[in-house]
């Protein structure tokens, strides 16, 4: 499945590498509850650590809703790693460095330096597609606004 995924799809499963190299599955990811799935441009960058440091600080409130924010981008695993312990985040950082999984979610962006789009998937534990949040410039709006279908959902 690649194109634009919906609110409403079902997203299939896929294995990626985190920044310590261990191989992760979506379904495994999903195991305890949703995922809140961030792809972002490039770790380090500016807007990428505000983003990222915004869902670490969130991290209590995501913890009460029952899910886990996972980053992923087309970072290396060095890069990914530098990028979680220069910031604490705490959470895993996916690596899709050949881009396998950002065209499954039809966040490609065309001939760029950064390939990736900055969208966010809040995915419910059947893989389903709760919420979907596009934003290139307001970094803290993907958190904000994946708690808050979180929230709604379980409301």
């Amino acid at each position: 499945m690649t194109g634009r995924i919906a609110v409403g799809d079902r997203v299939e499963d896929f294995a990626l590498a985190d920044e310590t190299g261990t191989v992760r599955r979506l379904t495994g990811l999903l195991a305890d509850g949703p995922v809140v799935l961030f792809f972002y441009p490039a770790a380090l960058s500016p807007g990428c650590t505000a983003e990222a440091c915004h869902f670490r600080d969130l991290a209590a409130e995501f913890a009460a809703a029952g899910a886990r924010p996972v980053g992923i981008s087309g970072d290396t695993v060095d890069k990914q790693q530098e990028f979680a312990g220069r910031h604490g985040l705490g959470m895993p950082l996916l690596c899709d460095t050949d881009g396998t999984v950002r065209e499954r979610f039809g966040v490609r962006r065309g001939f760029s330096p950064v390939p990736t789009k900055r969208v966010t998937f809040v995915i419910a534990q059947d893989r389903t597609v709760l919420e979907i949040v596009r934003s290139e410039l307001r970094m803290n709006s993907h958190a904000d606004r994946a708690l808050a279908a979180l929230r709604a959902h379980r409301g």
